[in-house]
């Protein structure tokens, strides 16, 4: 999909930073700047290197002032926000158009003289390059300069103080990280400059509203009129006189060939595969690929990785990804647990989730399915008997089996279903006890590990029964037949009645527990209090804890997180239990597409070509919290295959 940004997209400099892009590198790196080439926020830059994949991310270049020169005239291409002055980087004034189609491409026109800006990233290495096009037709001699500004601090850390910069033989350094500059045009030190930025999509919620940023170089090139110039600007903690243009071409190609090697048929859908694509990475300590929650603020968690995995590889054809990130989990489960944080800097993992181990057996169904690989299946098979062993006689966290087979989970201020947030010592939603979407994974693990003890040749009857009384003491103790929803939790607190979306989880699972009239009544009732168009509230706005707004103060986030948030990934569950509850029929995939297609305005908001994590709940029309999240990304692809499925048989 080719997405197009007109002067009427950017008319302000407010509304030229509400698009960005985002390209990644396999890594964990990344490049990410506005649609008016500013960075908003202090994790952005042209190039967030992962010097240690996929989670230290050091923020390498920060931005690039650019400027022309026709005769006497200065005119900006860059546009920034600066701490205590009106923004004099205006060059969303000159922009003609911005564009998305695997790559980023900005074109200028200013007094007879296009400018042609395009970005690439490397894919397995932390370089990042700017090609330039700019043909003279002013009549006059043009002079062009960038100058690129560096912070060489995590992406997250805000800079309030300089530091020594150093420019000499194409190599920035601050002693501690080099930067490598190659151009085809003049580079040449300058003296030291620092500025300090605005960011105001940080401020909005909290995070330091301004940081440094500092220069030592800068580049120029002259076009003569009536002369059309190319030439580039190579950044790289390795290498930097690749060619740039072999980089463009080369990850155009490669995500060419995702679009056509992942299955799906629909423009939106093969969209979301190339998004996909930006999650999926090496992690150097396991030596195997994982998966990254969100950009540009999260790290590889198990549970996201659970939960993101289906869709962004099963669903996109990337078994072999699937595989890799699947026999990582498995390596490293312990006491019927799976990490939820892996292993940084000697670090052990953390494994504070009841989730991720009962979604691994899931993963691990999917991935047969589609592949019918008994061998990887009997692989997995020991852990996925230790995961339901240690939870039938309890484990940490609170993690146990009750007399009626339910799964209870929790203990303390540890919060270890999705809905995890903690603030200091208080616990906004607090679901110590039996959680509904745990039970419905409990069972569904259960049924699937009966089929699988059948297919190499075990006996699956222990898990058989068991599943039953699960079954039995489900329906009994979470279904409300008079008012047609799922208790979310039993805990015997006021949260046991509260109306949320974890019930549809035990509605889209492989295996479910209720009737076809039950599970119609569920989905009827999430439908009427928790569906937006762009996904599902955390909480019914009738309830009195519901927040409509997310913003602010951590704290007042934290709050809000949980609390009637419009969430992009339970959509995915809710689609498929809305198919399933229509009969899987042509007329319904014809509906639910049609309902997809208001994904198509999320693909162009915030994050061109992703889905974000979050919405506010009463009127979720922008990207909130990650402007690229796994799940969302993920869950939708699942719905995707599965309309594609029921429309071709």
């Amino acid at each position: 999909m080719r997405f197009t940004f007109g002067k009427q997209d950017v008319r302000t400099i407010e509304r030229a930073r509400e698009s960005l892009f985002m390209l990644t590198n396999g890594l964990g790196g990344y490049v990410s700047v506005s649609a008016g080439y500013s960075v908003p926020r202090c994790d952005q830059g042209l190039l967030v290197a992962a010097v240690k994949a996929p989670n230290e991310r050091i923020t390498m270049v920060h931005r690039m002032a650019e400027h022309l020169t026709i005769g006497q005239k200065k005119v900006w291409l860059s546009s920034q926000e600066f701490v205590g002055k009106t923004p004099v980087e205006d060059g969303y004034r000159h922009l003609a158009m911005f564009t998305f189609d695997n790559t980023p491409c900005w074109t200028y026109m200013v007094s007879g003289v296009r400018v042609r800006r395009r970005c690439t990233m490397g894919y397995g290495v932390n370089t990042s390059a700017v090609l330039y096009t700019i043909e003279n037709q002013s009549g006059e001699t043009v002079s062009f300069e960038a100058v690129p500004y560096m912070k060489f601090a995590p992406k997250e850390q805000a800079l309030t103080r300089s530091k020594p910069l150093t420019y000499k033989n194409g190599e920035v350094t601050d002693g501690k990280y080099v930067l490598k500059i190659g151009s085809d045009a003049a580079v040449s030190a300058i003296p030291a400059t620092w500025q300090t930025l605005a960011y105001p999509e940080d401020a909005k919620d909290g995070r330091p509203a301004k940081g440094m940023t500092g220069a030592c170089c800068a580049v120029t090139k002259t076009v003569a009129p009536g002369e059309t110039v190319e030439f580039s600007i190579v950044f790289s903690t390795t290498d930097a006189g690749v060619s740039a243009r072999e980089l463009l071409a080369g990850e155009e190609a490669r995500k060419n060939a995702l679009r056509a090697s992942c299955g799906l048929t629909d423009p939106m859908a093969e969209e979301l595969a190339i998004a996909a694509d930006a999650f999926i990475a090496h992690r150097d300590s396991t030596n195997g690929k994982t998966i990254l929650a969100g950009y540009p603020l999260f790290s590889d968690w198990g549970r996201d990785t659970m939960i993101a995995l289906p869709g962004c590889t099963l669903s996109t054809g990337r078994f072999e990804d699937a595989r890799s990130i699947l026999r990582t989990f498995l390596a490293y489960e312990k006491d019927g647990l799976v990490p939820n944080l892996f292993p940084e800097g000697g670090c052990d993992p953390m494994y504070n989730t009841v989730d991720a181990a009962l979604l691994l057996i899931d993963a691990v169904w999917q991935y047969h399915s589609r592949t019918g690989d008994m061998a990887f299946v009997e692989e997995a098979y020991p852990v996925m008997e230790r995961i339901v062993d240690f939870y039938q006689k309890g484990t940490h966290h609170g993690i146990g089996m009750d007399t009626d087979g339910l799964i209870f989970a929790g203990e303390g201020l540890d919060q270890v279903t999705w809905m995890d947030v903690r603030v200091n010592d208080i616990l906004p939603t607090p679901r110590h006890g039996k959680p509904v979407e745990i039970n419905a994974y409990w069972y569904n693990a259960l049924r699937i590990m009966a089929v699988f003890a059948e297919k190499t040749g075990r006996d699956g009857s222990a898990y058989e029964k068991l599943a039953e009384k699960v079954k039995a003491s489900f329906i009994e103790k979470f279904y409300i037949a008079d008012r047609g929803y799922l208790r979310d939790v039993i805990s015997g607190t006021n949260a046991d009645m509260q109306l949320r979306c974890n019930q549809i989880w035990a509605i889209s699972m492989p295996f479910t527990m209720l009737s076809p009239a039950q599970e119609r009544q569920v989905v009827d009732t999430v439908q009427r209090h928790l569906y937006t168009p762009c996904g599902l509230r955390t909480l019914s706005p009738e309830d009195p804890e519901y927040h409509p707004t997310y913003g602010g103060p951590m704290v007042e986030r934290d709050m809000a997180y949980h609390q009637g948030t419009t969430w992009v990934f339970p959509m995915g569950a809710y689609y498929l239990a809305w198919l399933k509850t229509h009969g899987n029929t042509p007329e319904a995939a014809a509906d639910v597409r049609d309902q997809l297609s208001a994904l198509e305005p999320m693909l162009r908001e915030g994050c061109v070509g992703q889905l974000p994590e979050i919405l506010d709940g009463e009127f979720p029309t922008e990207s909130k919290g990650c402007f690229a999240q796994a799940w969302s990304v993920g869950e939708m692809l699942r719905v995707f295959e599965a309309v594609q499925a029921i429309q071709n048989n």
